[in-house]
Parts: structure tokens; C-alpha cells; sequence
């Protein structure tokens, strides 16, 4: 088990049941980032992979 599975968990748990649109994800990211600078990398990868998952050439 990594260490962000527990984070993976708790959003799970806490928010499972909510349907969002990737709008506001985007949103969030952007916010998280404007709080949260040395995580800029990370999050451009994670947004980057999610945008990219039906890609046939990945």
C-alpha cells in the first residue's frame, strides 16, 4: 500500500457518492495549486494522464 491510498480511501469515503464534473476538478487543481506551488509538477501529470486515458498511443 502506498501512502496516498489512505488519501485515495478517505476521498473515496467522504465523497464517493457526489458526481462532479471535470470543470470543477480542473478548478480544484488550479486552487490547490495557487495554495500549493510545490506540487505544480504532480498535478500537471495527474491532469495530464487523466486527460489523456483514451489515447490509443499512450
Amino acid at each position: 500500500m502506498y501512502f496516498t491510498d489512505r488519501g485515495i480511501e478517505e476521498l473515496a469515503q467522504r465523497r464517493g457518492e457526489e458526481e462532479v464534473t471535470f470543470e470543477w476538478l480542473s478548478e480544484q487543481l488550479r486552487t490547490f495549486v495557487d495554495l500549493n506551488p510545490d506540487f505544480e509538477v504532480p498535478v500537471e501529470r495527474l491532469a495530464t494522464w487523466l486527460a489523456r486515458l483514451d489515447d490509443e498511443d499512450d
